[in-house]
This record gives structure tokens, C-alpha cells and sequence, in this order.
């Protein structure tokens, strides 16, 4: 059976960093990667690894806290969105610099939405940085990005495991990794967090909710009271249902070689404080898909 890997990395926010456990457990098998595609978050492991920045940029994450999180939501009233996203690209580029798609050692494609044309927009060469950028903007959250007189939005929004776009050698295994998966979830392997962190992550979190139903209520103060899912948690939820529904219909018609199921309830898309216990459950998954593998 051959050892070269196809691997295509979903969308999911921060559960997609459990792509680099399932990155690391396919090495450490002796599987060989010859080539990724990835949506959003996925895009941002997969151009990481092909870049051969992935270690450094794992290292970066597993320090990140929950008030590290709240920094970079750098609230904005533009339109499109309520997070600009310049503090998270910034760090990004500290890692990706001005590489080019074409120019990384192993093939490498992301997906983003043209929200203008209501087609899939797939970047194979030209900046990483810019495609990463693109597939990473989740629609009401980050804002946008103008491309070729069009607006660019996340990747997942149409295709958030896109096994379509990955370029493939003859031989080799489709994998495909799902973090949108309805698999069950053991709640007792949550990490646990400091009082500070929790409660400065929940103000911040309130705080979003409450700026958000103010801009749809044309800026009237809004309560959230407790227990009851305000605007930034709804649509949280809505997008979780529809990378799952798409991701699943997505398996059942390219049908891959291998596929490896996060739980969604593993984490929301904003806990990547969660770095390494998330990266764990990329490993233990991998290594249950892979034992069906012979």
C-alpha cells in the first residue's frame, strides 16, 4: 500500500489546530505528504507545513491564553464584518513572510468564496499570505478581502473539505480530516483554565454579542442575559451545522481513501487557547482512522 498521503484539511476554526496533530501522527507512522489543499483554518496548517513552518507556528500556539484571544479581536464598525483581523495576519506573516504558492516544496491549494460571483475562488499560485487571508474570512466576523474587483469570504462557506481542488499523484491515499464531525465527543478531556482567563474569555465574548445585536438593532443597547445565546454565538452555531452538512455530503461524493473525524463539540471556533489538547485529539484520531487502514 503506498505511504505518499493526499491531505485535505477542513474548515473550523480553532479545531482545525488539531490538524497538526494528525499532520504529525502521519509523519511519525512514515507517511509521506505529497500534497494539501485546506479551507480556512486548514488552509492556514496546510500552507504552514508546505511552507515547513508548521513546528514554529505549533509553538506559537500552544502559549496562546484566552486574553491573548480577546487582543486580536481588534473590534472594527466596517462593514462586513466586526473583527479586522490585522493583529492575526500580522502574526501570520511573521511566519509566511512573501512566499508564494507556486514556489512551496510540496503542492498546496486553499479555497475562498467570491461572495460577489457565488463561486469558489481556488489560489494554487500567488501570495500565501493573501490566500490564507482570503480563506480565513469568516462572513460577519473578519472582514473581507477585496481580490480582482471581487470580495473574497471563508473558504468553508461553500466548500469546507475541499477534496475537489487537491492536486493528487497517481497512488497515492486521499485523507481527508474533519473537524466539523457529529462523532461523539468525551467531555472530560477539556482542558482546564485558570478563573482569570475564564472570566476575562466570557466578558469578551458577552461584549461581542452585545456589539453585534446593537449594529442589527441600529445601535440600541442590547442585554444578554444569562443562559441566553446572543448574535456572535448564533451565528457561531449556524456556520458549525453548515460545515458539517457540507463536509459530509463532500465525503460521500469524492469518497477518500482515509477520513479522520474531529468532534465539532471539541471546541467553538474561537478557543485556541485549547492548542494542545486540541493537537492531541488530532493524534488520537488519526491513529484510529489509520488502524483501519491495511
Amino acid at each position: 500500500m503506498s505511504k505518499n498521503v493526499a491531505l485535505v484539511l477542513s474548515s473550523g476554526g480553532a479545531r482545525g489546530i488539531a490538524h497538526i496533530g494528525v499532520i504529525e501522527e502521519l509523519v511519525r507512522e512514515g507517511y509521506s505528504i505529497t500534497s494539501l489543499s485546506g479551507a480556512s483554518m486548514g488552509s492556514v496548517i496546510g500552507g504552514m507545513y508546505s511552507l515547513g513552518k508548521l513546528d514554529e507556528y505549533k509553538d506559537w500556539l500552544i502559549h496562546v491564553t484566552k486574553m491573548d484571544i480577546i487582543k486580536f479581536l481588534d473590534l472594527t464598525l466596517g462593514h462586513g464584518g466586526l473583527v479586522k483581523g490585522e493583529k492575526i495576519v500580522q502574526v501570520m506573516e511573521k511566519f509566511i513572510g512573501k512566499a508564494n504558492i507556486e514556489d512551496l516544496p510540496i503542492p498546496f491549494a486553499a479555497v475562498a468564496v467570491d461572495i460577489k460571483q457565488h463561486k469558489e475562488v481556488v489560489f494554487k499560485t500567488g501570495s500565501l499570505m493573501k490566500a490564507i487571508r482570503a480563506s480565513i474570512s469568516i462572513p460577519t466576523v473578519f472582514l473581507p478581502v477585496s481580490y480582482n474587483h471581487s470580495i473574497l469570504v471563508d473558504g468553508g462557506v461553500l466548500n469546507p473539505l475541499p477534496l475537489d481542488i487537491i492536486s493528487r499523484q497517481p497512488g497515492d491515499l486521499l485523507v481527508s480530516v474533519n473537524v466539523n464531525s457529529a462523532v461523539p465527543y468525551n467531555y472530560s478531556e477539556e482542558a482546564s483554565v485558570s478563573i482569570s482567563h475564564q472570566v476575562g474569555y466570557n466578558t469578551a465574548r458577552e461584549n461581542l454579542n452585545r456589539r453585534w445585536s446593537e449594529l442589527i438593532n441600529r445601535g440600541k443597547k442590547t442585554i444578554i442575559k444569562s443562559g441566553e445565546m446572543g448574535m456572535f454565538d448564533l451565528v457561531s452555531e449556524t456556520i458549525n451545522l453548515m460545515q458539517h452538512k457540507l463536509s459530509k455530503y463532500s465525503i460521500e461524493k469524492y469518497k477518500p481513501d482515509v477520513v479522520i473525524e474531529i468532534p465539532y463539540k471539541l471546541a467553538t471556533v474561537y478557543d485556541f487557547y485549547k492548542a494542545e489538547s486540541l493537537i492531541e485529539a488530532g493524534r488520537g484520531a488519526c491513529r484510529k482512522a489509520l488502524g483501519g487502514v491495511g
